[in-house]
């Protein structure tokens, strides 16, 4: 399948987002593309400021009061395209976010987030992107569900015969399923999916994983058959390199730069001797796999040193498979900035409506919204030197330089026009700016679309 990078046309993009939807009646699926290209031009906005029409607003309401209109049908022609985006190596990168609607809204069909007191969903998501580039090529699948209360003094039997939270990561992985001829992913996984039926379900689906292990004393085979714990084994192997990583900035912590030392090794992961009832169902075997450890040195005075330990099904066999281990690891924070779309770019905790039923459909269209956001600033970083007349129509780039009164075809590259609308954002684009963000790029965007909108109608009059 090509994929189109025409993301200008809010029309063009939604029917091919969302035309394949199975709602049940042909004007469901209309309404949902119509739905989903007034959302693309303000995603920040209400569900009112969107519908420019009463009568769109009340049709609006409607469909997302219908039985028939869910998560899962609303996103998943999406999700299928991306599956579907090639051959090669991709990434798909895994993790939960809480979706919290606050505490004091009277909102039915939702659970508890948070410390108890918010209610909203838990949404687990699957995004791909390409390994090399980190391009955003949309969200292989999704799990939305609601946090089911832990019973007071349950035991470990107990524990083991019901529902864990933390079953969602095989979940995801058996929906998002095996990938097509010629292609290949791996899933990349934090702390949460340190998890043995985790490894079974992907390996059971013919995917690779890269996950960080919280338990280094489990018992695992060294490379001669010995069982000894993880943490033994990485003492007693040594460092086959050392590099320096540049860490963002998160908070309560300053932006730094670490040197880091890599060791790796491989390893058997036997079955868990008391496996839980969803585990012995896949009749599971010893999984064999390398372990990675990346350990910070000479870390400063009161700062904690950075450790992983990762543990893979990709073959490590020299220091620069080791590094690719790490590099697809540090990839993990694309679906930060997924979050940060959903919640910041597109409002989705602010919705007002009144049911979790009628909030799931749109928390699945949103989410395809906030792919799209950074979309446009991972076309920008995948191909920079592209012509930018293969991205967006001629006329946008020239109403763009006008606009910043440019000289004709001085925005030739993609990176050209996406530090310049950018500009047009907020980004003020110094010397030691580095390249923007998408939310700077989402504002010059809506504005340039409202002033390519403006010129359109007034066309329109002058006919």
């Amino acid at each position: 399948m090509v994929r189109d990078y025409r993301l200008s046309d809010p029309k063009e993009w939604a029917q091919a987002q969302f035309a394949g939807a199975k709602l049940g009646h042909k004007r469901r699926t209309k309404r949902l593309v119509k739905l989903a290209a007034q959302m693309a031009l303000d995603t920040m906005a209400s569900l009112p400021d969107q519908n420019e029409h009463w009568a769109d607003l009340k049709a609006a309401y409607r469909f997302f009061d219908t039985e028939a209109v869910t998560f899962r049908v609303v996103a998943e022609p999406h999700w299928e395209q991306t599956r579907d985006s090639g051959p090669g190596r991709k990434l798909i990168v895994n993790d939960t976010t809480e979706l919290d609607f606050g505490c004091t809204r009277q909102i039915d069909g939702v659970g508890p987030v948070g410390t108890g007191l918010g209610k909203g969903f838990l949404l687990h998501s699957g995004l791909m992107i390409a390994p090399q580039t980190l391009e955003v090529l949309g969200l292989a699948g999704q799990d939305l569900f609601l946090r089911t209360p832990v019973p007071k003094n349950e035991t470990r039997a107990e524990r083991r015969k019901r529902d864990r939270e933390s079953q969602v990561w095989g979940r995801v992985i058996d929906a998002i399923g095996s990938p097509p001829p010629g292609a290949q992913f791996v899933h990349v996984m934090d702390r949460g999916a340190d998890d043995f039926e985790v490894f079974s379900r992907a390996q059971r689906q013919q995917c690779d994983w890269v996950v960080r292990l919280k338990t280094l004393h489990r018992c695992v085979r060294d490379s001669q058959g010995a069982d000894r714990t993880i943490e033994e084994i990485l003492s007693q192997t040594e460092s086959s390199c050392c590099y320096t990583l540049q860490l963002r900035a998160r908070p309560g912590q300053a932006a730094r730069s670490a040197r880091l030392e890599v060791k790796y090794a491989p390893v058997t992961m036997p079955v868990p001797r008391q496996p839980a009832a969803s585990l012995k169902a896949l009749n599971p075997e010893p999984i064999e796999g390398w372990v990675v450890e990346i350990r910070e040195v000479g870390a400063a005075e009161g700062v904690e040193p950075l450790h992983w330990v990762l543990f893979t099904s990709l073959e490590v066999e020299s220091s620069e498979a080791a590094l690719e281990i790490v590099e697809y690891y540090e990839a993990r924070w694309v679906i930060e900035e997924f979050h940060k779309a959903l919640k910041t770019g597109c409002n989705i905790e602010r919705r007002q409506l009144k049911t979790g039923g009628r909030l799931a459909p749109l928390i699945g269209l949103m989410s395809v919204q906030a792919v799209r956001l950074l979309q446009l600033k991972s076309v920008a970083r995948a191909e920079p030197n592209r012509p930018a007349e293969q991205i967006v129509p001629k006329r946008y780039i020239r109403l763009l330089e006008r606009c910043r009164k440019l000289a004709p075809g001085s925005l030739f590259t993609v990176r050209d026009f996406f530090r310049t609308l950018a500009k047009l954002g907020g980004f003020l684009g110094r010397k030691g700016d580095g390249e923007p963000g998408w939310l700077t790029i989402w504002r010059g965007w809506e504005k340039l679309y409202g002033m390519i909108r403006g010129a359109e109608l007034v066309t329109e009059l002058e006919r």
